[in-house]
Order: structure tokens, then sequence, then C-alpha cells
């Protein structure tokens, strides 16, 4: 019996490990708290990320602070990505948000339309999703391709 109990919490031991490992360093799951990337993403969905996409810093890992400097394994995110980052100001909310913007573009919001690097970006409007608002009916919400 003494046996068997100390197997049950090796074996608990080592999945909590390897899950925290996994976590850290590999995949991490993530709930869409709002409605800002729909259609892509719905309210309620759940999605695994890669955190290894864009390489490691010394932030990536708990206690890691000062093991070194630098990105290892970097690799620069590109246009149309989907990220998940906190804000400095907020480190408690997670934001996912599709990159339109990268290091040293302009990137403005002028009158409804985007605007890159001061040139307005060409946008092509799609057949409208339908959706639901705040009282449960059913609109037909327009998207566009940019």
């Amino acid at each position: 019996m003494k046996n068997s109990i100390w197997e049950t919490t090796k074996t608990i031991i080592y999945a909590v490990l390897i899950a925290l490992i996994i976590r850290t360093s590999a995949y991490e799951p993530f709930n869409i708290p709002s409605g800002s990337m729909i259609p892509t993403l719905l309210i309620g969905d759940y999605l695994f990320v890669s955190k290894y996409s864009y390489g490691y810093s010394r932030h990536s890992f708990p206690l890691s602070a000062g093991l070194f400097t630098g990105r290892l394994f970097f690799s620069s995110p590109q246009r149309g990505d989907v990220a998940v980052f906190k804000l400095p100001s907020d480190n408690k909310t997670d934001y996912i948000k599709r990159i339109i913007g990268l290091p040293g573009d302009r990137v403005q919001l002028k009158s409804g339309f985007l605007y890159l690097n001061d040139k307005r970006v060409k946008r092509k409007e799609l057949e409208p999703f339908p959706m639901r608002n705040e009282n449960g009916n059913f609109i037909a919400a327009k998207r566009y391709v940019e």
C-alpha cells in the first residue's frame, strides 16, 4: 500500500513538472476574452500559442532574470501573424492581436482607413459575417481584407 501511494505521488509530480516545462517553453493555452478578432477568433474560443516562434528572452522563463541577454533562437514577427502579449502597464491582461506594423513602420487610422507608412492600405469588403449583438439578436457584421 505504501509503495502504491509513493508511485502515484511520483507520477503526479512528474506530470506536473512536464506540464510546467511545456507551458513555460513550448505552448500556452489561451481563452479569447473579447470580440476584437471576430470572425477569425470568436469570444470563448481556446487556442494554444507557440512560445518559441519569436525566440526566448530573459523574460521568457520564471526566475531567469540575468541568465542571458538578448534573444535566443530569434525569428522576426511577420505582418499578418497573430500575437499574444501583455502591456508593460498591465501585466495581467493578455492581448491577442494581428500584427500590421513592423519595427520602423508608421501605422495610422484616419477616418476609418488604415495607413501604413503614409500609404492607404487597400481594403476589399467581403460578405457580411453573421454574429449576435449585446441583445442576442443576429446582425450582419462587415468584414474586410486589408
